[in-house]
C-alpha cells in the first residue's frame, strides 16, 4: 500500500542526523527532497549507516528495503521546509531513514493512503 507522508522541517539548518557524513547536506526544499528520495529508492544511505554500526551483521536486513518508485517533493515556506513523500516502505523504515538524515529536526504532519 502506498502511503503519503506530510513532513515539516521547521529549521532546515538544524535538521541533521547525528552522523554528519550521513545527514542532510542541503538546506533548501528541493535538495532535501532529492536526498530523501534517494534514501528511499536506493540502499546507499542504509549501507553506509549499517557499516558504521558496532555489529553490522546484526542489523535487521529488513531495514534496508527500498522503494524504487518513491517520490519526494519539497516546498520552501519562509524558514521552514515542507516535504511530501509517497512510498510503499513500512513506516518504521521510512522514519529510520528520515532520522538518519534529519535527526529529530522534523515533524510528521499527516499520513494518508496514496
Amino acid at each position: 500500500m502506498r502511503t503519503k507522508y506530510y513532513l515539516r522541517l521547521p529549521n532546515p539548518q538544524k535538521a541533521r542526523g547525528s552522523e554528519p557524513e550521513l545527514a542532510f547536506q542541503s538546506v533548501g526544499a528541493e535538495g532535501m527532497a532529492e536526498e530523501l528520495e534517494a534514501a528511499l529508492r536506493g540502499t546507499g544511505l542504509f549501507d553506509r549507516w549499517r557499516a558504521m554500526q558496532e555489529d553490522p551483521d546484526a542489523v535487521d536486513p529488513g531495514m534496508g528495503v527500498t522503494d524504487p518508485a518513491a517520490t519526494v517533493t519539497g516546498q520552501q515556506h519562509d524558514l521552514s521546509v515542507d516535504l511530501v513523500a509517497i512510498t510503499d516502505l513500512p513506516g518504521a523504515v521510512f522514519k529510520h531513514r528520515l532520522r538518519i538524515l534529519a535527526g529529530s529536526g522534523w515533524e510528521l504532519r499527516d499520513v494518508r493512503s496514496a
